[in-house]
């Protein structure tokens, strides 16, 4: 038993973060000899059409993968898929069996995260969004939610211990219980003590919404701090109302002051229609729930070829496959031995092989990014 109910990374790493039943595997097979060489493939859906989604728990995945003596080849971490695999594994079945349900663990859930975070992304381009929703999951996967948010090309997060992993410093200003501890009509005690107290190199964004009206305490957080980047918006639903008419009025009413340097972040439960709606009226956003708590995707791991010969549980299409993005931004699978597309671009590539990394393969979170970025584009994802 421990403390916390998280399992270790060593229990990853050697097999342990398993399903009971591939261990009966294990046995039943080295019981009977048998060890055939297979080709699996990992995927969601077996035909194009169905959506894209964005890639992303690769750098994981490649690292449980390495050292086993098997083949991988994957579609890049931070690119678009729709349909067919993204990554294939070729050895013994024994040698990778026991990791089937940690790496689908990897691939699903960040995957889920950053398709999530990539329709935050799309529905506002211009602005500076930020990932907030760290505090809605289980503290052992907060690392994962924001680099998968930084994947679909989000502007930062706000988990302190997810920074330190990611080697990236994580954003925020103040709560609503800061305000609160100072208590009904000290708002500005509170924003003073928060100015004179952190360091310069935070942004002053004053929360403007925690005992009177929006307005009345943009105003009040002006005339009370010397230097005021923003103010943040977080009213709850049952007291928001009409929220863009909200922030509407807080820039008449800035501007209207002569303050049309102070810029306004809005918070609160928001997801991509929400930004699509407000987009005009606020220069960011903190997005919560709708980024952290996506849906994996369905990811599964299905063996198609054995010793050579194509084959695969009803349902699944049989024998290997490739999968490309075409000129115009479409997704096509075809068989591995079928000519490729005449403006096809392989989206599969060497991972691993024998074991071992490929030389020159970069898992990094900017490579990531990039490719995001790209893909988005040259599929219109998100486009209205």
């Amino acid at each position: 038993m421990t403390d916390f109910d998280i399992v270790s990374p060593d229990a990853i790493a050697n097999g342990q973060a398993t399903d009971a039943y591939f261990e009966r595997t294990e046995e039943t097979l080295e019981a009977a000899g048998r060890n055939p060489h297979v080709v699996a493939e990992v995927t969601a859906d077996q035909f194009s059409g169905e959506g894209f989604e964005l890639l992303a728990g690769v750098k994981d995945a490649a690292h449980l993968l390495t050292g086993l003596p098997v083949d991988v080849d994957t579609v890049p971490e931070g690119r678009l898929f729709d349909g067919g695999p993204v990554m294939r594994l070729s050895g013994n079945y024994l040698d990778f069996a026991r990791y089937e349900t940690a790496l689908l663990g990897f691939l699903s859930h960040a995957s889920g995260v950053a398709t999530a975070a990539l329709d935050v992304r799309t529905a506002a381009p211009e602005s500076l969004v930020l990932s907030f929703g760290a505090r809605h999951v289980h503290p052992s996967i907060a690392a994962m939610v924001e680099r998968s948010a930084l994947v679909a090309g989000l502007d930062g997060f706000s988990h302190v211990a997810a920074g330190d992993v990611l080697g990236r410093e994580a954003s925020g200003t103040m709560p609503h219980a800061l305000v609160i501890c100072f208590g009904p009509g000290e708002q500005e005690a509170a924003w003073r003590a928060f100015d004179e107290t952190v360091d310069d190199s935070v942004p002053r964004v004053a929360l403007c919404d925690t005992y009177s009206d929006e307005v009345d305490e943009v105003r009040r957080a002006v005339e009370a701090m010397d230097r005021l980047d923003s103010v943040r918006l977080d009213t709850t639903s049952s007291r928001r109302g009409d929220f863009r008419h909200i922030l509407r009025e807080v820039r008449w009413a800035l501007d209207g002051d002569g303050r049309e340097d102070v810029d306004i972040f809005a918070s609160g439960g928001l997801g991509p229609a929400d930004l699509r709606e407000l987009r005009d009226v606020a220069d960011g956003f903190g997005v919560g729930g709708y980024v952290s708590n996506a849906n994996p995707v369905d990811f599964a791991l299905d063996i198609v070829e054995v010793e050579g010969v194509a084959g695969a549980k009803r349902g699944k299409l049989g024998g290997v496959k490739e999968v490309y993005r075409t000129g115009d931004g479409r997704h096509e699978v075809r068989r591995r031995d079928d000519p490729a597309p005449e403006d096809g671009d392989a989206l599969l590539e060497p991972l691993i092989r024998d074991g071992e990394l490929v030389d020159g393969i970069d898992l990094s979170l900017d490579a990531a990014a990039a490719r995001t970025e790209a893909d988005a584009a040259l599929c219109g994802y998100g486009e209205e």
